[in-house]
């Protein structure tokens, strides 16, 4: 290619870069713009760099250099001044894109909301494999009911009553005679020069402790 075609090819370029950067009104890479642009224009990456930094050095639009990337967008002082009507027309617009970005929102965290119970809630077939279970349980629980009841060793109310009096009175007479021993023994202790506890090994005492029995409570 001639220089003056490629001047020609770089001018084009250049064009076309600042009409986009200043009808977007919005920041862009090198890169952002060559992929935007590619497709309609067929425009190279090498021409798009060359003619942001031309547009760059030339005035026409801005560069900024965050990091190894730059970013360039249209000088806000060469746009034309918006009018009332067309900054009334953009405050408008403005809040009726908000309100659907909240509209927008509100949907989607319902969505999330349905999609978290949907994800939580069982499938369908593991219902059916635990209702299944459950069928199961249910024919064991029955079969071992039946076992029961057709069982001919019942307790009678008659005799678990009296099996209670008999307990109610083993367990008064237990308390009687562990607190008679004890006041034996607490007497005995007053005079004996050692412990209690070598009195107990001495004379070979077990109590109801040492075998970890505990008094039954009263049913």
């Amino acid at each position: 290619m001639s220089k003056g075609r490629e001047a020609a090819a770089g001018g084009g370029a250049a064009a076309v870069l600042l009409r986009y950067l200043r009808e977007q009104n919005r920041p862009y890479s090198a890169q952002d713009a060559f992929g935007n642009l590619q497709r309609e224009h067929g425009l190279g990456k090498a021409a798009v760099v060359k003619a942001l930094e031309q547009l760059a050095q030339q005035g026409g639009v801005r560069e900024k250099v965050y990091g190894k990337q730059k970013i360039y967008f249209a000088d806000q002082e060469q746009l034309p001044a918006a009018s009332d009507a067309e900054l009334r027309g953009l405050y408008g617009e403005i809040a009726q894109r908000s309100a659907q970005l909240q509209a927008l929102q509100q949907s989607c965290r319902h969505l999330e909301a349905e999609l978290k119970d949907l994800n939580s809630s069982m499938t369908t077939p593991e219902i059916t494999r635990e209702i299944e279970a459950l069928r199961k349980d249910c024919a064991s629980y029955t079969e071992k009911l039946e076992r029961i009841k057709s069982a001919t060793n019942h307790v009678t109310p008659e005799e678990k009553e009296k099996v209670c009096r008999e307990q109610q009175l083993y367990r008064r007479e237990w308390r009687r005679r562990k607190r008679m021993a004890t006041e034996l023994l607490d007497a005995i202790l007053e005079g004996y020069p050692k412990s209690k506890k070598q009195f107990f090994e001495e004379v070979g005492i077990e109590t109801d402790e040492d075998h970890g029995v505990v008094m039954p409570a009263t049913t």
